[in-house]
């Protein structure tokens, strides 16, 4: 089964968000994508006490007032899980789109209207 692998936090104020994270439980993290700086998107990584590694998450700037934290499900092929989610009920809302050197994602509702994204990784 797939597993909820990576959330997302959207913040209106990047900054003022990977201070309070930090502060909390995400660590240092690292800021952007290597491959495009001028993306303003932050990583950290949750470890429990005992400094077992959990989650990875990120903060980025709030793209519309509907953006909503977003927990995203590692799978093998989005396409075949796109396939269920309409079969199920949910909708496709951000199609699968590439991010570069890493994989590909997809966003979409369930059938409440929560958000969840798909990640798949390269072969």
């Amino acid at each position: 089964m797939p597993i909820i692998q990576h959330f997302e936090f959207p913040a209106d104020d990047v900054e003022r968000a990977k201070k309070f994270y930090r502060g909390i439980w995400m660590g240092n993290g690292e800021v952007g994508y290597p491959e495009d700086p001028s993306k303003d998107y932050w990583f950290g990584e949750t470890k429990d006490e005992n400094g077992k590694k959990g989650l990875s998450g990120g903060t980025m700037k709030r793209q519309s007032q509907e953006h909503k934290v977003t927990n995203y499900i590692t799978v093998n092929s989005i396409e075949e899980y796109t396939q269920k989610i309409e079969q199920a009920g949910g909708k496709i809302i951000v199609p699968k789109t590439e991010i570069p050197n890493m994989g590909y994602y997809e966003i979409f509702l369930d059938s409440e209207g929560n958000m969840f994204g798909l990640y798949q990784a390269n072969q």
